[in-house]
């Protein structure tokens, strides 16, 4: 109820704020954003109207904000006997488990105008069926049931998807897309165009790397020289015809096979039976942009159109592939956009309700073959990897005014728990039938583009390893010993040589892309804090959930905080199991450290030598956790005694089971040196 009568708020409020944009060529359009900027808004603005509208603006932006604002606060104390509508009747989903699908059209053909008579873009409220035992989805489910409500009411060529937290920062953001999507050559195996994510409101020096500088300014935009960048959920336009799983429109040039093999003559050798099948499968598709059909021809069979796709599909393999909506089945063939002719306006609202249901997707392949996928709570992996499987290909749009911004978690608790949520996601795929490793080998997926694909995916796996040279530098302290053996000169020229070919790699990286030296620290830092917490859990959590069947969740409740300012937030402070292996981590190397140099000074100046190398390690495993103990202490350097008492306990435990143990004596040595080999000594 707060959503739909809000969004009738927003409707009458952008009859006057889209015009106003429109005169004036406002940036950003979002106008909470727009009034908050500490900008001179008089630069190149011309008009002399200009001053006096933007305060009239500004103050109806003011009064609608107080009617939201009223709305939230209503939306507070639910009434007992539920909702009411302004008729009298019973709001229809008073219970958000159990209520039918219900569309609305605020704006559009119906008859919104702004204010200078012009019409707006259509909008709709959209609330698809929802009844107990039937699998929703969440977003990705959501999303599917807002492609076929859009195929039947407008069935635009071109999607645009950003997440609720997102908002234009630029206006001319589907110009930017529609330049590749239109294009006559590239547009035909364009599947999507994805921007980069760009943040308001994080600190400034990016203490736990929100920003992901390297991940949008290096990896994905080194991908789009390959097939193109992963769809990353947000700030995304789609080809209509690739999200319906077809295949796209190559050339002979596009499906030659990734690696052409030579014989010893030089001429290629015989091109393989998957390579000249999808060759030809290709060529035979038709270039028309919409085939002859009418709606009674959909209903009785596909016989006759002129379509090859049609011609080849059965009325039943149509149903099973799109569902049982005649309607929405014709406007998968619209390659060009826009509604059959054929079909009657007054029956497109019964059948938008209709394609909401909750049964609708049963027995079809809505999130197995079409649509966004469903099997991992990283839909967007899934979904793009799936197109790119088929040989369409992405763009990577990166204008020098970013298109979308949006809001990042800043406090330490939530952006560890936002990145358990993507490593989690990359474990369910590991363990699927979607898995890059096997899925669709001999298709037409680059064989670069599978390799960064399960970089994506594997990269939880590698907090293992992570932890071990964690807690490493502080058992060669506990134990005194240097857990790396010493190596030839000849070994270490190989060891120098490849660090320095990794350090070479990251300058260029740098010069290449842009990045800051700060930005690529932070990023390693916290790669190193999420390897030892976020990471580590989705392993665990993602193999019982997989295996067992087991769904875990890790409960994140507040901790009290009175803090004011801009990043008061940043200090906030929520309890979460996540803390503890880092913390432990911390706590181990710290006594490691402490008991390194007592040991030094009790063994003379000769022990200092090798300490210091020991230290060196230590050291540096604190300094890529320390924005962690930065995050950890707060503020008011306060840390709750709970983390402390667990991380203290766990690294006592494994202290002295490490001393205890002693792995690297031999039992001989053991005996020896507690005079109990007898004649063998």
């Amino acid at each position: 109820m707060l959503t739909f009568e809000s969004l009738s708020e927003t409707a009458e409020f952008a009859r006057k704020w889209v015009p106003f944009c429109k005169k004036h060529n406002i940036e950003p359009r979002a106008p909470e954003f727009y009034f908050q900027q500490k900008i001179d808004y008089l630069k190149d603005k011309i008009q002399p109207s200009f001053v006096k509208e933007r305060r009239a603006m500004k103050r109806e932006y003011e009064e609608f904000k107080i009617r939201i604002n009223a709305l939230v606060a209503k939306a507070q104390k639910v009434p007992e006997e539920g909702w009411t509508m302004a008729d009298g009747t019973a709001w229809p989903g008073n219970n958000p488990r159990d209520h039918p699908g219900m569309i609305q059209v605020f704006l559009g053909h119906s008859g919104g105008l702004d204010t200078d008579g012009n019409e707006l873009p259509r909008l709709v409220y959209v609330s698809r069926e929802k009844r107990p035992g039937f699998q929703h989805h969440k977003k990705a489910g959501a999303m599917n049931a807002l492609i076929r409500v859009s195929a039947v009411l407008t069935n635009g060529a071109y999607l645009l998807n950003v997440d609720c937290d997102h908002y234009f920062n630029s206006s001319k953001a589907l110009r930017e897309a529609m330049c590749f999507m239109m294009d006559p050559a590239l547009g035909r195996k364009t599947c999507y165009v994805q921007f980069p994510q760009r943040f308001d409101g994080i600190d400034l020096h990016d203490r736990y790397a929100n920003r992901n500088i390297v991940f949008f300014d290096i990896n994905m935009k080194g991908l789009d020289g390959i097939q193109g960048p992963m769809y990353v959920g947000t700030g995304c336009c789609f080809n209509r015809q690739a999200l319906y799983g077809y295949d796209p429109v190559l050339t002979e040039a596009d499906l030659e096979p990734n690696i052409v093999v030579k014989s010893c003559c030089g001429g290629r050798k015989k091109k393989n039976k998957s390579y000249m099948d999808n060759k030809n499968r290709m060529m035979k598709r038709t270039e028309s942009s919409a085939p002859i059909f009418n709606m009674e021809d959909i209903e009785e069979g596909i016989e006759g159109y002129e379509d090859e796709r049609s011609m080849l599909m059965s009325q039943k393999r149509l149903e099973k592939r799109f569902g049982q909506s005649p309607i929405f089945t014709a406007s998968t063939f619209m390659t060009q956009g826009g509604i059959p002719p054929s079909t009657n306006p007054a029956s497109l609202l019964k059948e938008a309700i209709h394609v909401i249901s909750c049964g609708y997707e049963d027995k079809t392949e809505w999130g197995k073959e079409i649509g966004w996928i469903y099997g991992s709570v990283t839909e967007d992996i899934l979904t793009g990897f799936k197109m790119h499987a088929r040989g369409w290909i992405s763009i990577y749009c990166m204008p020098p005014r970013p298109c979308f911004k949006g809001s990042a978690p800043i406090n330490l608790s939530d952006r560890l728990n936002q990145v358990l949520r993507w490593a989690l996601g990359s474990v369910e795929i590991l363990f699927s039938r979607h898995c890059p490793i096997w899925y669709n080998y001999g298709g037409r997926l680059k064989l670069l583009e599978r390799v960064a694909y399960i970089n994506t995916i594997v990269y939880p796996i590698t907090s293992l390893p992570l932890i071990a040279y964690c807690v490493l530098p502080a058992i060669c302290l506990l134990t005194n010993k240097f857990i790396i053996p010493e190596i030839s000169n000849y070994a270490g020229m190989f060891f120098i040589l490849m660090f320095a070919s990794i350090f070479a790699t990251g300058i260029l990286e740098l010069r290449w892309s842009g990045v800051g030296i700060e930005d690529w620290w932070r990023n390693e830092q916290f790669w190193v804090i999420g390897g030892t917490s976020a990471h580590l859990f989705a392993v665990f959590q993602g193999l019982l959930k997989v295996l067992a069947g087991i769904d875990t969740n890790f409960t994140v409740t507040s901790k009290a905080n009175d803090e004011d300012g801009d990043f008061a937030e940043l200090y906030v402070f929520k309890w979460t199991s996540l803390l503890i292996p880092p913390t432990t981590v911390l706590v181990i190397n710290l006594v490691g450290m402490v008991a390194g140099i007592s040991y030094a000074i009790n063994s003379g100046y000769q022990s200092w030598g090798p300490l210091f190398g020991k230290l060196f390690f230590s050291i540096w495993v604190i300094l890529h956790l320390y924005p962690f103990l930065k995050g950890l202490m707060g503020k008011q350097n306060r840390t709750p005694t709970i983390v402390i008492v667990w991380s203290i306990l766990l690294a006592s435990i494994f202290s002295l089971l490490w001393v205890k143990i002693d792995p690297f004596i031999s039992d001989t040595q053991k005996a020896v040196a507690m005079g109990q080999c007898g004649v063998n000594c």
